[in-house]
């Protein structure tokens, strides 16, 4: 007997050995629907003794105001060179930023110039951390 909670309860026999059914070997996904806006998105799940299926509906989303349907957006070369450049500017990628260290260092080297290699790296680092 064990006890639970401060109960005594008992443990229940063994349950009958059963050989093992095969493991199922993937997820299949049979179909996916476009639904009307206004419909709810559905899920159809069926196991067939090895694959889950499933069947998705997936609502589209609604027309924005002033939208056709069949039209692509139009981007000039200089929108899109500004929004790189934007990208470029504030990615971990731009160290370009930091000045290269040119001194000369001295055998044995100075405190300072140890301190300025310091320096350095960390601008380095610092540069290279996204915001």
């Amino acid at each position: 007997m064990c006890w639970s909670g401060g109960q005594r309860a008992r443990r229940g026999r063994a349950g009958a050995s059963r050989p093992h059914g095969p493991p199922f070997a993937q997820a299949v996904v049979d179909n996916v629907a476009t639904l009307d806006p206004a419909e709810p998105a559905t899920v159809g799940v069926t196991f067939d003794g090895t694959d889950v299926h499933f069947d998705f509906g997936i609502p589209r989303g609604e027309q924005g105001a002033g939208g056709d349907p069949g039209a692509q957006g139009e981007v000039s070369l200089a929108q899109l060179d500004d929004a790189l450049a934007g990208v470029v500017a504030n990615s971990s990628a731009n160290t370009y930023g930091v000045e290269t260290l040119d001194i000369a260092i001295s055998d044995p080297p100075t405190q300072a110039e140890l301190q300025a290699v310091v320096d350095k790296l960390n601008e380095m680092l610092l540069a290279q951390r996204r915001p």
